[in-house]
């Protein structure tokens, strides 16, 4: 797990693949392991496979937050995926998770993205309440997703 780790942080996917698939088979579904083969396939752009991964993963490890934030992030972006399907697939983590901030945050960003500037500034607030507001405003001023609220996040 750790040289896998290690290959990843070194920007060598293929040496952290073998790595991950070295590791024993009753160990696979750890969601340790899970978790990094998602953050492997995400930086593929390995969208489906990502999104499959995170699923097996909210699947054993449903307390796990980010295994519910990795599966919105990839269902927005595989074949077939969109904004709205990332926005669905995260929201049921909202009560599940009441003091992760990167649950609301990211609702934040779909919301804006899918055109709905309130909904993303209700959002955007209950994160900056249960999170780290200066550093979360100072993400959501420079995140792409969210440019069109800038002179609104400014305010907040």
């Amino acid at each position: 797990m750790s040289a896998a780790t290690g290959w990843l942080e070194l920007g060598c996917p293929e040496e952290s693949l073998a790595e991950l698939d070295a590791i024993q088979p009753e160990n696979q579904t750890h969601p340790d392991v899970l978790e990094l083969r998602w953050e492997l396939l995400a930086d593929e752009h390995e969208w489906n496979q990502a999104a499959s991964t995170a699923r097996t993963l909210i699947e054993l490890a449903p307390d796990r937050a980010r295994g519910w934030i990795y599966h919105a992030y990839a269902v927005r972006r595989a074949v077939g995926g969109s904004v709205e399907k990332a926005l669905d697939a995260l929201l049921p983590a909202v009560d599940r998770f009441p003091a992760e901030a990167h649950i609301p945050y990211n609702l934040a960003c779909y919301a804006c993205q899918l055109g709905r500037p309130q909904e993303a500034l209700a959002w955007l607030d209950r994160a900056f309440k249960v999170g780290n507001k200066a550093e979360l405003k100072s993400e959501a001023l420079e995140d792409e997703d969210l440019r069109a609220l800038r002179k609104e996040i400014e305010q907040l």
